[in-house]
């Protein structure tokens, strides 16, 4: 059987205000590179990803086109897209650029029409993306459709009121913290995607927050997604002690991505 296309969905458009920077956290430098120069090396190297939609801030298009994409020679990305006021507004620019259903700014063509592959949307501030996380939800979404990377948790996870006492203790054999990349079928988060457009702003007037990729394809489709093994050192980079320990894993374990040159 012919391997269906895998498009990467990279998103890098946040601000990063917990970061406390004037720069937007994605092109603080981590070891004299850039923060997302490490995921997407990661997708540039990686077998299972076929190319690339970087999704950033619409000020920041051409300094990401010209400073990112080709000074390190990132072949993969196909286009640049501009970002929206929520994460998933990002996500549904990225799709649409996926799938060549609207050109992207700045007058490039979209990318090659292709609804029958799949689609791994992957936080930009998440610098240790492995070849092997990737390889694990490949073989995961070709089953079940739609996954993500996540762990275990290893602490106790207690439930709140709304004035700070606990409320519950969920048992820990049942709780997984949710990574990236979160992987599904082309057209199923497509679909979806479309649904939440449609609905976002009644579920803004219900206080209802979607907060990741699965969360919409669990309300918007009746098709269940995967927990796939990623890895704990696959964090996210959002305060500036989380650019500290990124910086340790980097000396400790020689970079994931440089290891395999």
């Amino acid at each position: 059987m012919n391997k269906k296309r895998c498009t990467a969905i990279v998103l890098a458009a946040g601000r990063g205000s917990r970061m406390g920077s004037g720069v937007a956290k994605q092109y603080m430098l981590l070891r004299g590179r850039p923060l997302i120069w490490y995921t997407l090396h990661a997708v540039e190297e990686s077998s299972v990803i076929d190319d690339c939609i970087l999704v950033t801030g619409a000020e920041d298009i051409f300094y990401v086109k010209e400073e990112i994409v080709v000074r390190y020679g990132f072949h993969k990305v196909m286009a640049v897209v501009a970002g929206g006021r929520e994460r998933y507004d990002s996500v549904y620019n990225g799709l649409q650029a996926a799938v060549g259903k609207e050109a992207v700014q700045g007058g490039e063509d979209p990318c090659m029409p292709d609804r029958d592959g799949y689609v791994f949307i992957q936080d930009g501030a998440r610098p240790f993306l492995t070849e092997e996380i990737l390889e694990r939800c490949y073989e995961a979404v070709k089953k079940d459709h739609a996954c993500v990377a996540g762990m275990p948790v290893k602490d106790t996870i207690k439930t709140v009121d709304e004035n700070g006492f606990a409320r519950q203790t969920p048992d820990r054999n049942f709780m997984w913290q949710v990574q990236t990349p979160q992987v599904f079928d082309a057209q199923l988060i497509l679909s979806a995607y479309e649904k939440l457009m449609r609905e976002k702003e009644r579920l803004l007037r219900e206080g209802t927050a979607i907060t990741d990729d699965a969360m919409v394809v669990e309300t918007f489709t009746d098709c269940r997604v995967r927990l796939v093994e990623g890895d704990y050192r696959n964090m996210k980079v959002t305060t500036p002690e989380d650019m500290a320990v990124a910086e340790t894993f980097l000396d400790t374990y020689g970079g994931f991505q440089e290891e395999k040159r």
